[in-house]
């Protein structure tokens, strides 16, 4: 059994446990993955589960946008929900070749279709399936990330495939002591932040969730975050790269949005423009996955990074919910390693990690290895 095929049976093995006769969405967004989705539609046939694919090739899909209306918009949306409604398991895979595809497209398109096909079809997956996302390497994602594209690989398959069971008990020790935290208080390099997470739900992803996985994840109490934060890690946001964001915030609410470079500023408040939500955080968690250790420009392997947390503007997860709703989730990350600057996380005034280690014994499985 090659590495495909390995992680085929453990997406639908383990991560998803799809069973005889439950139906499977595959969410494709770009053609790398394909020799990836053939081995998983493969594993669903011998297990006698039926699949239905729906294909978000981003050139196709960019050209769409550009003459999107919200009446196509909502036809869209309401296509593909009748097949997400109606499916037990949704696995949702990205290898994109070319990310600027999307520059192209006018501002007022690429609302309209977050706002009447992106947020409602999302919500459908996140809100009725069990789910989950991953990337598949290609020799773009090798490029962002500074490595060849054999050695990319050879990454991608350590950190997908790693015994997640084994950080389970310090994942779940983290989880009972952020349920039991009222106030948390981050401080670091341009950062002095502060949030009740009081009563909100906390979770663990333990490869359950997305692939590569580790983090555990809450919510701010949505009216309470004060202070300011910087984020280290470069993030891409529909084609853009933006460094070094900025945020401070008055009461919960964005007040003030800056980057390291000026001339991406006006993008940077138009994302956080969209509407009212995309002001406010919808996501608090800990990056835990101690084999992931630097940014790749790819969020779903650089939210989990080992010493890090991200705090998201947009929607709250309905799992977590703090009452925040977005067209937006946009993971915004800051390692604290030392390396890159360090950094304290506090629970209710007690040190709980700094410089990116946690400081507690039954959490040492989690930090960076």
């Amino acid at each position: 059994m090659n590495k495909v095929e390995k992680l085929a049976k453990k997406i639908t093995a383990y991560s998803c446990k799809i069973k005889k006769n439950q139906k499977v969405v595959i969410q494709i967004t770009g053609d790398s993955s394909k020799s990836l989705v053939v081995a998983i539609i493969r594993e669903i046939n011998l297990i006698g589960a039926d699949v239905e694919i729906i294909n978000k090739e981003p050139a196709i899909t960019a050209e769409i946008i550009k003459g999107i209306t919200i009446d196509k918009a909502e036809r869209m949306a309401a296509k593909d929900l009748a097949i997400i409604n109606d499916a037990d398991v949704c696995i949702m895979i990205k290898s994109i070749e070319d990310d600027s595809v999307m520059d192209e497209v006018p501002k007022e398109s690429k609302e309209i279709y977050a706002k009447y096909y992106t947020k409602m079809v999302d919500a459908a997956i996140l809100e009725t399936t069990r789910w989950i996302s991953l990337r598949y390497p290609n020799k773009t994602m090798a490029l962002k990330a500074g490595m060849s594209y054999s050695d990319y690989k050879d990454y991608y398959y350590r950190v997908c495939t790693i015994d997640y069971k084994k950080l389970t008990e310090g994942m779940e020790f983290l989880v009972e002591l952020m349920r039991k935290t009222s106030v948390v208080k981050i401080t670091g390099p341009n950062t002095d932040i502060s949030f009740s997470i009081k009563d909100i739900p906390v979770h663990k992803c333990d490869g359950l969730i997305n692939l590569p996985d580790g983090e555990v994840y809450t919510a701010p109490v949505r009216d309470s975050v004060n202070g300011y934060v910087q984020y280290n890690v470069p993030s891409i946001y529909q084609g853009t790269e933006f460094n070094n964001v900025l945020l401070s915030f008055i009461n919960g609410r964005i007040v003030e949005a800056r980057c390291g470079n000026p001339k991406k500023m006006e993008a940077l408040n138009e994302i956080l423009n969209i509407d009212e939500g995309a002001r406010y955080i919808g996501e608090f968690a800990l990056g835990v996955n101690p084999f992931i250790k630097v940014p790749t420009k790819d969020i779903l392997f650089d939210e989990k990074i080992a010493g890090s947390f991200h705090l998201t503007p947009g929607f709250s997860y309905k799992d977590a919910f703090n009452g925040n709703e977005s067209s937006i989730h946009w993971d915004l990350v800051c390692i604290q390693t030392e390396i890159y600057g360090g950094g304290k996380i506090y629970f209710d005034d007690i040190l709980v990690r700094e410089n990116g280690k946690f400081v507690f014994d039954e959490l040492d499985i989690l930090n960076p290895k």
